[in-house]
């Protein structure tokens, strides 16, 4: 795992996932993100093979989307993920989406996501500290975005109307 450079995933926007508005409907960028957060299980060591062998999973808490620009049927998106905090237990991660090729290519970022995820004993189900070696690549993951000083330009925003 290069903890230097962001985890990345890639997907293309599916013909069944544009809405009446001819562009990818509000929902299925969750789905996008659910799936990149699989992709981040994976480089942690927490992947299907894992989860089931050590009975853990991961469930999400919480997790805010911002629409930044709308995408079209066959859009090649990418990914990139960050840890941008962590404790023994919980991960809070930032996602950004961008759509890569044709004419919706654009530098800036589609969509953005900042998620909390909580590492869980199936058994409980309850809150349990990660493992010692998925904590380490936690950690590495979170230095690395901290090294480069990566700021997450729509985190830890709140939802309000200008008084």
């Amino acid at each position: 795992m290069n903890e230097a450079a962001p985890l990345v995933y890639r997907d293309t926007v599916r013909g069944e996932w544009v809405d009446y508005n001819g562009h990818l409907r509000d929902a299925f960028y969750m789905l996008i993100y659910s799936f990149a957060t699989d992709a981040l299980l994976d480089a942690i060591g927490l992947n299907a093979a894992a989860r089931e062998a050590r009975g853990r999973s991961m469930y999400t808490l919480e997790a805010h989307v911002n629409y930044r620009r709308e995408v079209k049927a066959g859009a090649r998106l990418r990914v990139e993920m960050r840890v941008i905090e962590h404790d023994a237990k919980r991960i809070r991660v930032y996602l950004e989406m961008f759509a890569e090729g044709g004419a919706q290519e654009s530098a800036a970022p589609v969509s953005a996501s900042e998620q909390l995820l909580l590492h869980v004993d199936r058994a409980g189900p309850r809150a349990a500290p990660f493992d010692a070696d998925v904590l380490a690549r936690v950690a590495a993951l979170d230095a690395a975005s901290a090294a480069q000083g990566f700021v997450p330009r729509y985190a830890a925003r709140a939802i309000a109307l200008p008084r």
